[in-house]
């Protein structure tokens, strides 16, 4: 249940990068957002049932190097306390032990280990990203399409004037199994579906210091 898509925006952003050759070869970029903006979407799909939800604790930080990209690094967080579905049953039973357990693990984390097959198009770059999906103690290799976009000296605008800096824009839709994470595995899956698609709408902040 892994079509894994997310850090490849990594990539995708160091060549946006290398378009930039005034600036520094390596640049990082902060997903702790103070707006709330920041956010992850989840859906079952079920042919009897379907179940949405999203989250807005993401933090974490991606260091990428325009001069080598596959030297990307870097996690993306998402606070499991902050996982919601409307239901209020349905959310007691999502933060259970059962599910996703989330006083007992409360981060989900993708963890960047490679970058492949970027492209460039303008200011933004495709790649694909792999690395380490880790959901309620359980670990699992992945590789996500992701979409990233460079905006340079756009901070101060996101920020209202606050800050000034660069801004990283990353998009991804990727899918992963239920089964895979133990989440609930007795659930029958014509209303509990197995794949879980997950899509990451983030903007990361590299601030000039």
């Amino acid at each position: 249940m892994i079509h894994h898509h997310a850090p490849a925006a990594l990539l995708s952003t160091l060549l946006v990068l290398g378009s930039f050759s005034a600036r520094a070869a390596e640049q990082t970029f902060d997903f702790k957002d103070p707006k709330g903006v920041n956010n992850a979407t989840f859906k079952l799909d079920a042919p009897l049932e379907t179940i949405t939800g999203s989250a807005n604790g993401v933090s974490g930080t991606l260091t990428i190097n325009r001069d080598k990209p596959e030297a990307t690094k870097g996690t993306i967080v998402v606070a499991a306390p902050s996982l919601h579905v409307e239901n209020a049953t349905m959310k007691e039973h999502l933060h259970g032990k059962d599910w996703i357990d989330s006083k007992k693990h409360p981060e989900i984390k993708f963890t960047v280990t490679g970058l492949s097959d970027f492209k460039m198009d303008g200011d933004t770059a495709t790649a694909t990203v792999a690395g380490t999906f880790s959901l309620k103690g359980t670990e699992k290799p992945v590789t996500v399409p992701a979409k990233v976009t460079l905006l340079p000296g756009m901070l101060g605008k996101r920020s209202n004037g606050q800050m000034q800096g660069d801004l990283l824009v990353i998009r991804s839709t990727f899918t992963i199994k239920r089964s895979d994470y133990g989440i609930n595995p007795s659930a029958p899956t014509d209303k509990v579906a197995d794949d879980i698609e997950i899509s990451l709408a983030i903007a990361g902040a590299s601030p000039k210091k």
